[in-house]
């Protein structure tokens, strides 16, 4: 039967998940209070880790449509609820379970994608968007010569991430009709001059024998 706490704890997490573009979830069997306290300190004010009970989870994660922890959930159970920068939260997490093996990060979703355990330490591993902004900051205030140079690193680095082609390439192939073209120009030319070489052998012909000729009837 569910008593009033229940049905308030469930719409807590069920608002909690509406209200997160990020959730990472957690065990955090043998953590002491203290250990927790620091946790969501280095965590900031933006995520809220709540230690949860598995079975209203369950049941808040359907109401929000939240389907990345099925399976999942298990143990003693704690969620980070992600309403900021999802990379420093998950970069914290990770940080954390590297210092403290008794915190074993599980699965999460991030925009509504799920993600496993790899994952999340995959984005943990990202440039913060503090970092981000820091560098275009740096950009600003360095001379044009030198910004330049810093945005084509920067280029050629996302290139080389997305695998996309360089930006420079195009030009290439824009200028290759150019080219075709100049040579279907000179094509005509070319063809000409056999036919120019014809005639000039043709009179060169007459010139020689007309001389014959009129030395003929002699």
């Amino acid at each position: 039967m569910a008593t009033p706490s229940k049905v308030s704890a469930v719409a807590e997490i069920t608002n909690d998940f509406k209200e997160s573009n990020a959730a990472v979830l957690t065990e955090y069997r043998g953590l002491t209070v203290a250990q927790l306290k620091q946790l969501r300190v280095s965590l900031g004010q933006e995520t809220k880790f709540s230690v949860v009970k598995n079975t209203l989870t369950a049941i808040a994660a359907k109401e929000a449509g939240v389907e990345a922890f099925d399976g999942q959930l298990a143990g003693p159970t704690a969620i980070a609820f992600i309403k900021g920068d999802a990379v420093a939260a998950a970069k914290s997490l990770t940080d954390f379970a590297k210092a403290n093996k008794q915190l074993v990060i599980k699965t999460g979703y991030f925009e509504g994608k799920a993600l496993n355990a790899s994952e999340v330490a995959a984005l943990a591993a990202l440039e913060s968007r503090e970092l981000q902004l820091a560098k275009v900051a740096g950009i600003l205030k360095a001379p044009a010569a030198a910004a330049a140079r810093i945005i084509d690193a920067l280029r050629l680095k996302l290139e080389e991430e997305n695998g996309a082609p360089a930006a420079a390439e195009a030009p290439a192939a824009e200028e290759a009709p150019a080219a075709d073209a100049a040579a279907e120009a000179e094509a005509p030319a070319e063809a000409a001059a056999p036919e120019e070489k014809l005639v000039l052998f043709s009179i060169r012909l007459r010139c020689d024998s007309e001389p014959q000729a009129r030395r003929a009837p002699l």
